[in-house]
């Protein structure tokens, strides 16, 4: 498969996954013998060998490639910078750790073949805690409420879009409030958003950078507020962009 021929892009931010990786790195090949796809996997900042694990285990991989970022900046930060070294006209982004698996991006690109590309998609998380989904309820509910839109699941993977949507951001947010920043302006923008069902697993190896405990959560929880308020004050004012 030629560059030219590369339909779509998978971003996955690495932040200290460094045991996840040989894993990680053998669903990537599974995808991208299955599709004109390319995986570019960010090193985001990582303090442990992330770095030449990437290097060691990619030599000889065929489009998967990956990208450094000398200093963590945050989740978004990540996937932006891999989002912007993206070649297909469908991008978008998934998770390091296993908890759901990078071939659940095939699911997205059946409904860009049977859909076309104006569309927007996003996977539902399955297998879930009790607790989890309580949170998510809650959230979900918040946002819905707030923005005048209905918004369920935010923080589910993958989300993919055309490559076209990803050029109108403006100032898009360096952390986890990424997730909702895309999903509501392709609700913004009228695109239809199309969702799928995606297993929920275990973190193999690691541990969450924020569902460790509750007060974790209340950190996620303050700054998604906090944005979500910035969002809805620019929405007030016109404007669809956070500054």
């Amino acid at each position: 498969m030629s560059l030219d021929k590369i339909n779509y892009s998978l971003i996955i931010p690495c932040f200290n996954e460094s045991k996840s990786l040989p894993n990680l790195i053998e669903r990537c090949s599974i995808l991208v013998s299955k599709k004109p796809i390319e995986v570019i996997l960010v090193d985001n900042g990582s303090t442990d060998n992330t770095n030449e694990i990437l290097k060691e285990l990619l030599s000889n991989r065929n489009h998967i490639r990956s990208v450094t970022v000398r200093k963590n900046q945050g989740y978004g930060f990540g996937i932006l910078s891999g989002l912007k070294k993206a070649r297909g006209k469908i991008i978008g982004w998934t998770h390091a750790d296993l908890q759901t698996d990078p071939l659940d991006v095939l699911d997205s690109i059946d409904l860009y073949e049977k859909n076309g590309n104006n569309i927007f998609t996003k996977g539902v998380r399955k297998g879930r805690p009790f607790a989890d989904n309580f949170f998510t309820l809650g959230m979900s509910f918040f946002e819905t409420v707030l923005l005048k839109k209905p918004l369920w699941d935010i923080n589910a993977q993958p989300t993919m879009f055309p490559r076209v949507f990803f050029e109108s951001w403006d100032d898009p947010p360096y952390d986890f409030s990424l997730d909702l920043y895309a999903y509501h302006l392709a609700k913004t923008k009228k695109i239809d958003v199309l969702r799928h069902k995606v297993y929920f697993g275990k973190r193999q190896f690691g541990v969450s950078s924020w569902n460790i405990d509750l007060k974790s959560k209340f950190r996620f929880i303050k700054r998604t507020v906090s944005f979500s308020f910035e969002l809805k004050k620019r929405l007030d004012h016109g404007n669809n962009s956070p500054s």
